[in-house]
């Protein structure tokens, strides 16, 4: 399930701004992060993934969210901070500190826990639903039929996807 959070951006606050890339100006991503456009709490776009497995040798965490939901967009790979197919947050969107989407197969993602994590397999039972931010917010919301959208005032709105062009 693709998620998008309702912020308000004025466009008087363009001041000194020489670009704006209109198309992720709405939601942003974590390559808009890197590049300093953004910061983490400014990213408005998410994907709703739920714990589906393990494979306790490797430390690895299998999520039902694969490249079909995520995309296949490594765009952060070549920045000062490789995301890799997105970033884990919990499901109030806090970041967990340095643990990514590692594999995107099509159907399923993997999270490596780093052997260094305050965090370990028991910590995501099956069924933990998480929120990965992506890397490229236009790449990931094209793969959605539609995105459940959390009001500011906290209702939620279920927006179509305009396809084609």
């Amino acid at each position: 399930m693709l998620e998008l959070h309702q912020r308000h951006y004025n466009s008087q606050e363009l001041e000194n701004i020489n670009e704006v890339r209109a198309g992720v100006f709405s939601t942003f991503d974590l390559v808009m992060k890197n590049v300093g456009v953004c910061s983490l709490d400014d990213i408005a776009i998410s994907v709703v993934t739920s714990v589906i497995g393990y494979n306790r040798k490797k430390n690895w965490i299998f999520i039902d969210a694969g490249w079909m939901a995520l995309s296949r967009d490594r765009g952060t790979a070549s920045q000062q901070e490789d995301f890799g197919y997105g970033l884990v947050c919990n499901m109030d969107n806090q970041p967990l500190h340095k643990i990514y989407v590692s594999h995107a197969n099509q159907e399923h993602g993997i999270i490596t826990l780093p052997p260094n994590s305050d965090f370990t397999l028991d910590d995501f039972p099956i069924g933990t639903r998480l929120r990965i931010l992506p890397n490229h917010a236009c790449a990931t919301a094209a793969m959605h039929k539609n995105y459940q959208v959390l009001l500011g005032d906290g209702q939620q709105q279920i927006w179509s996807r305009i396809t084609g062009w």
